[in-house]
């Protein structure tokens, strides 16, 4: 798949050959979500930093099911509010630039209000 754009078209006929649409309001959606990324942080729970980065195949593949999962969600609750996923993004790039700029964040991990 070469775009979100195109995902969203997939899985908005995903959906509706299932009849689904009905359930994915805003709040369901965004339930569903938080699920998902709390299967996501099951995934590294009790690993070290270092093990983290270094999983076995088995777990990579659980965690890339679970990344795939919130991508879906994300997109269709983007969808259900006529969110732009790639604006709305490249917006915030540019909000969090302004707030961390380069010379009072690089190479720290302190809030823009700590800086």
């Amino acid at each position: 798949m070469d775009s979100l754009e195109e995902l969203r078209l997939k899985l908005k006929q995903f959906a509706k050959e299932r009849d689904w649409r009905q359930f994915h309001s805003p709040k369901n959606l965004t339930m569903a979500l938080c699920g998902e990324a709390g299967e996501l942080s099951e995934q590294f729970q009790w690993l070290s930093e270092d093990d983290s980065k270094n999983l076995s195949e088995k777990r990579l593949a659980a965690v890339k099911d679970e990344i795939a999962d919130i991508q879906l969600y994300l997109v269709l609750l983007a969808d259900s509010l006529g969110v732009d996923i790639a604006e709305e993004s490249a917006r915030k790039i540019e909000e969090n630039a302004l707030k961390y700029p380069v010379a009072k964040a690089k190479g720290r991990s302190n809030k823009y209000n700590e800086l």
